[in-house]
């Protein structure tokens, strides 16, 4: 599978090497230093490289959205046509002192980031996916907690898409677990935000995985 990785920070870095890592041809893109995103391509193995966000748009079949919040919308606009992509978003409001908000984010104050990318880019197929787990989890060895495997929730319209995206979260170690249509990314995105401040309040950050019981 082709994966375009929009933002290269820790949670963009983390995935791209997990599934370059796993044999997906990954393209690494959107960071201010160039330098370190070489080296991030060249630490995932063989299968990743560098490009534009364009360039990683342009030839991917997915496509990964791990961008600042505030530069969301220049950057949907720059990376040219996502008709019939897979957008995975794990885009969160929180501030890097863990506050701030998940809603709001566009001209609709209800909406959640995940609605924003679909208004955005109408013809995409977003997911959103990964925004109650931490980076540092993602870019630890295993992401086994004793005998136990963390959840990751997930939402989206288009069937095809979550169930692709599904085998994505799995292959990061995680339990996947379907939450429904794209309009409960408002409760996900909110869950997240709610999730990091618990982590931080407990002491426990980031060594904290968030899962889902069954009886």
């Amino acid at each position: 599978m082709r994966i375009g990785i929009i933002g290269a920070g820790n949670m963009g870095a983390a995935l791209g090497k997990i599934w370059a890592k796993a044999g997906h041809e990954v393209i690494f893109s959107y960071s201010r230093d160039q330098h370190k995103l070489r080296q991030l391509a060249a630490s995932a193995g063989k299968t990743a490289q560098v490009g534009t966000p364009q360039e990683a748009v342009a030839h991917s079949d997915v496509i990964l959205f791990a961008v600042w919040a505030p530069s969301l919308a220049e950057v949907i606009h720059a990376v040219g046509p996502l008709d019939s992509k897979i957008v995975i978003t794990c885009v969160s409001g929180i501030q890097p002192d863990f506050t701030g908000q998940t809603i709001g984010l566009a001209t609709d104050l209800t909406i959640s980031v995940a609605e924003t990318i679909q208004q955005l880019a109408p013809n995409a197929r977003v997911v959103e996916a990964f925004n109650t787990t931490f980076a540092e989890i993602l870019a630890s060895d295993s992401r086994q907690f004793g005998s136990e495997f963390p959840s990751v929730f997930y939402c989206g319209d288009d069937s095809e898409a979550k169930q692709l995206v599904a085998g994505l979260i799995e292959a990061c170690g995680y339990e996947a677990v379907d939450a429904g249509k794209l309009i409960v990314a408002r409760t996900l995105e909110t869950l997240a935000t709610a999730w990091v401040q618990f982590a931080v309040a407990s002491q426990l950050f980031p060594n904290l995985g968030l899962k889902a019981l069954r009886r």
